[in-house]
């Protein structure tokens, strides 16, 4: 009864983490190269970047962390986890250093 209670937890939280509003690159402002910044999670459902020790089939990550700045590219991205002795993953619902549903990032091939 417990484990359903659970999943049913998650699956609610999963529904309301995904975004409001869809936001895209912009156009170009500033100074730079006018290009639009890099996304590394772009699904709407696997939004949240985060840097992880294990990822089991793809279902769950642990001890999760989010990067400590926000990547500039998928090299970038995965280096700021490298640091941590970790991987980059793009995740459905972080809680408590454990994340569901976890692929990985845009750009890393």
């Amino acid at each position: 009864m417990k484990v359903f209670a659970i999943t049913a937890v998650l699956f609610a939280a999963a529904a309301m983490a995904g975004p409001l509003e869809v936001r895209t690159g912009g156009g170009g402002g500033g100074g730079g190269g006018g290009g639009s910044a890099y996304d590394a999670c772009p699904s709407e459902l696997l939004s949240n970047p985060e840097c992880c020790d294990v990822d089991v089939l793809g279902l769950l990550s642990i001890n999760c962390a989010p990067p400590d700045n926000t990547p500039t590219s998928a090299a970038d991205f995965k280096s700021q986890c490298a640091k941590r002795g970790k991987s980059a993953t793009c995740c459905v619902l972080p809680v408590l250093g454990q994340a569901v549903g976890c692929q990985a990032p845009a750009g890393s091939g």
